[in-house]
């Protein structure tokens, strides 16, 4: 098994394309919104695509993504039942960092956990209060088609999960508990 990848050395490894001037070339594409019901698939291996797709529908994630002023977008959210997502975590910040993850498993979830509101392209004006370890494992391929084990910690752990999350058909309102959240599921 590969040594683990963390922090900038996992996001300077190899992705094949550069993923910023990937986004270059993608189209923005509408997102889906709550509660469409492909937001709610399974998503199928993305090593049933060919490279031309692949790389067209990351860098279509990459552009609506930016365009829609998020940090993480999956592939349902624009339609697609691929296991594939973007995401970068420190763009609005300054500090871009693009990634493009492919059929993405979570290997193993730190023991520390941190209650912080997300927001979700694809429920608009709707954050929700979400528990999540802060540290996590996770197994994925790049877009050079390598394995790699990235070890994710803060803001690009919660954003990995919550990305990930799409691509099993869940969403933030699956956090949601009590009657009185029953009717916007």
């Amino acid at each position: 098994m590969p040594e683990p990848l963390s922090g900038e050395d996992a996001a300077q490894a190899s992705q094949g394309p550069d993923p910023a001037r990937l986004a270059a070339q993608g189209r923005i594409r509408p997102i889906l919104i709550h509660p469409d019901p492909a937001l709610r698939r399974i998503c199928a291996p993305v090593g049933r695509l060919g490279w031309d797709e692949v790389s067209q529908l990351a860098a279509d994630l990459l552009a609506t993504m930016y365009h829609a002023g998020g940090r993480g977008l999956a592939a349902p959210q624009i339609g697609e039942g691929w296991r594939i997502f973007v995401m970068d975590h420190g763009w609005k910040e300054g500090t871009p960092l693009p990634r493009v993850v492919m059929d993405p498993e979570i290997l193993a979830l730190g023991g520390e956990v941190e209650t912080i509101e997300e927001a979700c392209l694809s429920i608009p004006g709707r954050p929700v209060a979400v528990t999540r370890p802060v540290t996590i494992s996770m197994r994925c391929f790049d877009l050079a088609g390598a394995m790699q084990v990235l070890t994710l910690a803060g803001i690009e752990a919660r954003i990995a999960q919550h990305e990930a999350d799409h691509l099993d058909g869940r969403l933030i309102l699956d956090t949601l508990e009590g009657p009185e959240d029953s009717g916007v599921r």
